[in-house]
C-alpha cells in the first residue's frame, strides 16, 4: 500500500456541512495513514466508511463507502452507501476487508448501530477496525467493536468539539498523544 500526501485531498475537496463532513488535519491523516501501514494485514483491502480524507491518502487495495456520490463517486473503488441501508452492500466485498476505518457523520448509538452492521458484513475473519467518535462513546465502541481508546487524538479543525480515536486491537502510530491537541 503506497500513501499520497494529504494536502491533495485537503487542497481540493471542501467541507459539506449538509453532510455533516469535517475533514481531518494533514498531520492527523497522516498519523492515521501510518496506522493503517503498520496494521492492515499485507494485501488485505481496507473499507473507508465515511472517511474520504483517508482513502484518497491510501487508494490502493480500498474502497471508499460513502453517501456524497457527486464529490466522491468519480473513483472506481467508491461505493454509494447510506447507513440507513446498512446491509445494501455489493456482494462482492462480503467478508473481503482485513480493516475498517469508520467515521460516521452522526455519533448517536442508532447510527453507531447500524455502521457495525455494514462493518459484521464487510469484515474478514480477524479483522480490525478503528472509529473516530467522541469520548462518550467508549462503552458503544467496546461493545460493537471491541475497541478501546487510543492515546492519540485527532485534530479536526472545524469541529467545534474533540473526538477520540477507538482501535479493536493494539495501535503503534496512535499509541502516543497527538500535538496537535492540546492535554486535557
Amino acid at each position: 500500500m503506497v500513501a499520497v500526501e494529504p494536502q491533495t485531498f485537503l487542497e481540493r475537496h471542501d467541507e459539506r456541512a449538509d453532510f455533516n463532513q469535517y475533514w481531518y488535519s494533514g498531520s492527523t491523516i497522516s498519523a492515521l495513514v501510518q496506522e493503517i501501514l503498520d496494521a492492515a494485514p499485507a494485501g488485505d483491502k481496507v473499507a473507508f466508511l465515511s472517511t474520504p480524507s483517508l482513502f484518497y491518502s491510501l487508494p490502493e487495495n480500498a474502497v471508499l463507502l460513502d453517501y456524497d456520490e457527486a464529490s466522491f463517486g468519480t473513483s472506481p473503488a467508491f461505493v454509494r452507501y447510506d447507513y440507513n441501508a446498512p446491509e445494501q452492500l455489493p456482494e462482492k466485498l462480503a467478508g473481503s476487508c482485513g480493516m475498517l476505518v469508520i467515521d460516521p457523520p452522526f455519533i448517536t448509538e442508532p447510527v453507531w448501530r447500524q455502521y457495525a452492521r455494514t462493518a459484521a458484513l464487510l469484515l474478514a475473519p480477524g479483522g480490525r477496525v478503528i472509529c473516530s467518535t467522541v469520548a462518550e462513546n467508549a462503552p458503544l465502541m467496546a461493545e460493537l467493536f471491541g475497541a478501546t481508546a487510543c492515546a492519540f487524538k485527532p485534530a479536526i479543525p472545524h469541529l467545534v468539539y474533540q473526538y477520540s480515536l477507538f482501535c479493536s486491537y493494539a495501535p503503534t502510530a496512535l499509541s502516543q498523544g497527538n500535538p496537535e491537541v492540546p492535554d486535557e
